[in-house]
């Protein structure tokens, strides 16, 4: 599952322009890993000027990443869990790619220089509350920007076009291939939309499809 995750990322990171390392390539077992290690993604934007102000710390979208000069990107695909405050301080790995063992590699391979520090989650808290405090945890830890794998998905699924033949990506074919069948719809994405969404749309198409008496 961790490829898939990282392959998603990897897309997302692409389709906005980024040029993408992945410096790690190896799974660790025998040992703990090292800072750097937690390192999945070194990504950079070829001609952005290092100096530009980043967005806000919070929550980012493409919108926000295409402000983003270079980043250390850190992927947590925990998708049955949403990182409340609680999680985030009981799991302390998951900012383990913010430590300075970790930005000194991460410097030693981009240069010197701002480097923003990026997660990508499954999803934060629904309530503001929790959600507000499950960012100001990361931004504590040294996070800049979150970014929720919803989000990333419905961008990927937005920027594919079902006519064209992504023969060199798994993930883009793929998402081809569901917006061909029908299975994405736009402008709505339907398979990423809520339950309670879903459901609406299932009982308006069974009583569009009823018969009148």
């Amino acid at each position: 599952m961790a490829s898939m995750n990282e392959s998603l990322v990897r897309e997302y990171f692409e389709q906005l322009g980024f040029l993408v390392q992945q410096p790690c390539k190896y799974q660790v077992i025998a040992r703990a890993k090292r800072p750097a290690e937690d390192v999945d993604f070194l990504v950079w934007r070829p001609g952005a000027a290092t100096v530009a102000a980043l967005p806000p710390p919070g929550v980012w979208t493409g919108a926000e990443l295409r402000r983003v000069p270079r980043a250390a990107v850190s992927v947590r695909g925990w998708h049955t869990d949403r990182f409340s405050a609680g999680l985030i301080e009981s799991s302390p790995d998951l900012c383990r790619f913010v430590q300075p063992e970790a930005l000194r590699f991460a410097e030693r391979e981009m240069g010197p220089g701002p480097i923003a520090h990026i997660l990508v989650a499954p999803a934060l808290p629904t309530d503001r509350g929790g959600r507000e405090r499950a960012l100001a945890r990361l931004r504590a830890a040294g996070v800049e920007g979150v970014v929720l794998f919803r989000s990333l998905l419905t961008e990927l699924a937005a920027d594919v076009d079902a006519n064209a033949n992504y023969e060199k990506s798994d993930v883009l074919q793929l998402l081809r291939i569901l917006k061909a069948h029908h299975l994405l719809r736009e402008p709505q994405l339907e398979l990423f939309a809520s339950p309670r969404r879903r459901s609406s749309v299932r009982r308006a198409a069974k009583t569009s499809e009823t018969p009148p008496a």
